[in-house]
């Protein structure tokens, strides 16, 4: 049988918010920090103009476990489940993870490029990860996602696009269409459009209820 992975240690706020401000450097004050190896800069002069929606789950379908944080930190044991063999030597993160709980986990500072979409394009412009925050919501492609993640992903929305902006929202599948497939039919994007408020332009055509 596999040696049980030890949990992570807390790993405490790598910064401490300015005051009047819920943001230090790229840092959200009200995620956990567990800042990741696996990112690089933005070109010069680019700043997020779009959130990607993903899921994950490892393995697929459990939840609740430490392994998605061990993977963008480059500390899975890829040994201790078949599925993780795969998962050997890749070097992956995204910005923000939410949990089924909603608790929300920054591994990348939002002024630095993570290294979640991989080959992409959103509406003509390629390579998403110069100019995106990518949000991975845990749970598994085409499946549904708990009320607890919906808020938190409205709230984590709103304080990245700041107050009385709004950003473009996309899925994986909408930005690497034929490659990936999530978050999938189960997240509900019409919730999304309506708890934001946010216009409609902001989202893909194939996800905005006619009117």
């Amino acid at each position: 049988m596999p040696k049980p992975i030890p949990m992570l240690m807390p790993i405490p706020s790598v910064a401490t918010p300015e005051p009047q401000t819920d943001w230090h450097d790229g840092w959200w004050a009200r995620a956990r920090h567990c800042p990741s190896p696996n990112f690089g800069p933005r070109p010069a002069g680019v700043e997020p103009s779009l959130a990607i929606v993903h899921s994950i789950s490892l393995p697929p379908g459990v939840y609740g476990g430490d392994e998605v944080e061990r993977f963008f930190l480059n500390q899975l044991d890829v040994s201790a489940h078949p599925y993780f063999a795969a998962l050997r030597d890749v070097s992956v993160s995204a910005h923000f993870f939410i949990r089924r709980d909603g608790h929300c986990i920054q591994f990348v500072s939002c002024r630095k490029r993570a290294w979640h979409a991989g080959g992409s394009a959103w509406r003509g412009r390629p390579n998403c990860n110069d100019y995106s925050v990518g949000i991975e919501l845990e749970g598994l492609e085409g499946e549904p996602f708990d009320a607890a993640q919906y808020t938190a992903l409205c709230e984590l929305l709103q304080a990245v696009a700041g107050q009385g902006r709004c950003l473009e929202v996309a899925g994986h599948e909408h930005v690497s269409a034929g490659r990936k497939a999530d978050p999938g039919a189960g997240f509900e994007w019409v919730q999304l459009i309506a708890r934001l408020g946010w216009p409609h332009q902001c989202f893909p055509e194939a996800v905005v209820a006619p009117d």
